[in-house]
């Protein structure tokens, strides 16, 4: 069955141009596109296509609105931000307002290609740069605020152990195994065990997708 997918993005040129590259590949279906906030939010909950590429900057409702209701509704729709901004304010709130994915206008077709999918199959994908920098800065608080033990509660997730919050916030700093296995002096097979663990606890298959909920609920912060 082919990805479903809707185009939100002000510039007509730029709609087509994308609906174009996907228009190649024969597991993705352009199902709508639209070039304003409001109406994106509406066709998005009529058509409930797979993946919402959402630019930010929209007359009417802005990308970080639209996706900010999508958020408070059932919808399933997993939105990707496709958007000129670079900065990691804007990558850090589109995280916490339920974007999987984070891409720049000027990225390559392949590349986004590759986040549909991706992001499709439940995983998360933001452009490595950007990747690279807003993780790099993220570290965890020494005791887990108040706020985050009570999320956990309510969402029933187990809490993380003091141990695997240092993994996390090892991987974080952009660690691999061996850096973090040689940071916390424990083996690279203790290191995997502990991420399978985190993995598990908070619901997640991958790094960035941990660190996107970390992100969500302000168990981490930016130096």
């Amino acid at each position: 069955m082919a990805i479903r997918v809707l185009i939100a993005d002000d510039h007509a040129i730029l709609r087509q141009g994308i609906k174009r590259v996907l228009n190649f590949e024969s597991d993705i279906e352009v199902v709508g596109e639209t070039g304003e906030g409001q109406e994106t939010l509406a066709k998005t909950l009529m058509l409930q296509p797979d993946i919402l590429l959402l630019d930010l900057n929209m007359p009417g409702l802005t990308g970080m609105e639209v996706a900010r209701q999508l958020q408070s509704t059932k919808c399933s729709t997993k939105i990707i931000a496709l958007t000129i901004h670079d900065n990691d304010t804007y990558v850090i709130e589109m995280l916490k307002n339920g974007a999987s994915g984070y891409l720049l206008k000027d990225v390559d077709p392949e590349v986004l290609v590759k986040a549909i999918h991706v992001v499709n199959d439940g995983g998360a994908y933001i452009y490595p740069e950007l990747e690279e920098r807003i993780f790099g800065k993220l570290r965890a608080d020494e005791d887990i605020t108040e706020k985050a033990k009570e999320i956990w509660e309510a969402e029933k997730a187990e809490r993380l152990t003091d141990r695997e919050m240092e993994v996390l916030a090892c991987i974080a700093k952009g660690f691999n195994n061996q850096e973090i296995a040689k940071t916390l002096f424990v083996s690279e097979k203790t290191v995997k065990n502990h991420l399978t663990n985190i993995f598990r606890k908070l619901g997640v298959s991958d790094r960035t997708q941990a660190l996107i909920y970390v992100l969500k609920h302000n168990i981490m912060r930016l130096d």
